[in-house]
């Protein structure tokens, strides 16, 4: 083999490797959009910053997936019960950037820990009404 067709086969096969994982990524992400349930939401956990993504309603659970990965499990996942709706805001000035435009900021605590998820406002009322469709504390099974 001559001196170049080693380089370009090593480059071809990367750009094959890339092609094949953005495919890979539309076809998660059309699988997660299709789902009932879905929501685009950023997230920002215990100070850290905002990332971009996917909630999906379960029975007792909401799932938050990253927008830009390949794996098909939730990076995070929150029982119904043990969220806490505290409310929604606008975004300062500085979270503006960084969420996607004509956000709410919606302010829940789980387990103690300040959670916070910027979705549109039809976004927002479906996630209220979720969290207050549940059970009473101390009635039902799962609290």
């Amino acid at each position: 083999m001559n001196d170049i067709g080693l380089p370009f086969i090593v480059l071809a096969t990367a750009f094959a490797l890339l092609v094949f994982a953005l495919c890979l990524m539309g076809v998660r992400r059309f699988n997660l959009r299709r789902a009932l349930g879905t929501v685009d939401a950023s997230i920002c956990t215990a100070g850290k910053s905002w990332q971009m993504g996917v909630c999906r309603y379960q029975d007792n659970d909401l799932e938050w997936f990253r927008l830009v990965s390949l794996s098909v499990r939730p990076k995070h996942t929150f029982r119904r019960s043990s969220l806490e709706l505290l409310g929604r805001r606008k975004p300062t000035e500085s979270e503006l950037l960084k969420v996607q435009p004509d956000a709410v900021i919606v302010e829940l605590r789980y387990e103690g820990q300040p959670v916070l998820l910027a979705m549109r406002f039809d976004a927002y009322t479906g996630l209220s009404s979720w969290l207050e469709a549940g059970p009473v504390i101390g009635v039902g099974t799962w609290r």
